[in-house]
């Protein structure tokens, strides 16, 4: 089953971890050497690379001999900037060995969040690999704020391979992928092989314990691979610590594999999907419920909740009043607005808001769906 997904891929992006980057607080050169093989065998398929790596900030540290745990914003910000550019020299050293050509491009969050934003972002890096230059992508600690970051390299990876249209993300760690239980507390603990749906059963199976180097676990690993389904990019968790761990992973049975919904042609409805923090929350009834199921439009009459503050064109997740996620879309109204017209019949908007707005709160264009 992995080698058909894998078979059918153009565009990869390949995320490493910060456990595999850094050793001993240094870079790994001797690991990155390794993972150099796997790209090549790649390369030879055809295969488009993107790399998001992490590290900056444990570079830093260890270039201004900082040994304080607990850092707060502007420190990290200034010792990302230090590593950073240790990070790319490596980089830049060792692959010119290879005769190849690197790229370094630095995303915040709203780099993939804003519409106009993220189409700049995707030609970037369409034009970068256009050339035959693999870009290395990270996430531009030295200027964003903990508000605004994605605040681990799982979730922009898979960001990353939504704008960028990629069939694969492959989240190299240090573990082998899924299991049941976390191993290394539990020796009953299997490994989840294949995930098709990512449900409540599956989310109590990750853990949040981290690495010494790195900010996410297992949870932001299972966010990841949501995001990237849910526009139609199979995603594969498996362990990076051993020898050429792309190609052990197709000729074993060790990792995770999470299968794709079908990809929507619509790129605008793919971006939507795969937003990482949607600005607030839309309640509707069975009968809204029942309507966009149908490809149908949001309309006032079936919204009887709002949560949190949010602005006109904003990406808000849309549930039922069980609590389950139904889609996301993007507002025609103003959370406040909302609160006015939700349950009301759209002749009375005008009156209500004292302007002729639209009449769907959310329209079939602009909204998508968790099949």
């Amino acid at each position: 089953m992995k080698k058909i997904f894998f078979e059918q891929a153009r565009r990869v992006v390949v995320k490493i971890g910060s456990s595999l980057l850094i050793r001993d607080n240094k870079f790994n050169e001797e690991w990155v050497e390794s993972l150099i093989e796997d790209l090549e065998f790649l390369t030879k398929k055809e295969i488009e690379i993107i790399l998001v790596a992490s590290g900056s900030v444990s570079l830093g540290k260890s270039y201004l001999k900082v040994k304080s745990a607990k850092l707060r914003i502007h420190e990290k910000q200034a010792y990302a900037a230090c590593g950073q550019v240790i990070l790319m020299n490596n980089f830049m050293k060792i692959f010119e060995k290879k005769g190849k050509k690197v790229a370094q491009i630095l995303l915040t969050y709203s780099d993939t969040e804003d519409r106009r934003k993220s189409l700049n972002s995707r030609d970037t890096i369409n034009e970068v690999l256009k050339c035959a230059i693999l870009p290395i992508i990270n996430e531009n600690d030295s200027v964003a704020v903990d508000e605004l970051k994605f605040g681990d390299n799982d979730r922009l990876a898979a960001r990353v391979a939504q704008i960028s249209n990629s069939d694969f993300l492959i989240l190299l760690s240090d573990v082998d992928g899924l299991f049941t239980t976390n191993p290394k507390k539990s020796k009953s603990s299997k490994l989840v092989k294949v995930v098709e749906k990512i449900d409540k059963k599956i989310i109590k199976m990750a853990s949040n314990e981290t690495n010494a180097y790195g900010t996410g676990g297992m949870s932001t690993k299972l966010q990841a691979a949501d995001i990237a389904m849910s526009c139609g990019c199979s995603t594969i968790i498996c362990n990076g610590n051993i020898s050429k761990p792309i190609r052990s992973f197709l000729n074993s049975s060790r990792g995770t594999l999470f299968v794709p919904r079908k990809r929507d042609k619509n790129k605008l409805k793919n971006w939507i999907a795969g937003t990482v923090r949607p600005s607030g929350k839309i309640i509707i009834d069975n009968g809204a419920s029942s309507a966009i199921s149908k490809r149908a439009s949001l309309l006032p009459s079936g919204v009887i909740k709002v949560i949190g503050n949010f602005l006109k064109g904003d990406i808000v997740s849309i549930e039922n009043e069980k609590g389950l996620k139904i889609g996301k879309g993007i507002s025609y109204y103003d959370s406040s607005e909302i609160k006015k017209i939700m349950g009301k019949k759209t002749s009375d908007l005008k009156n209500i808001l004292g302007y002729h707005g639209r009449n769907e709160i959310i329209h079939r264009d602009c909204l998508t769906l968790n099949d």
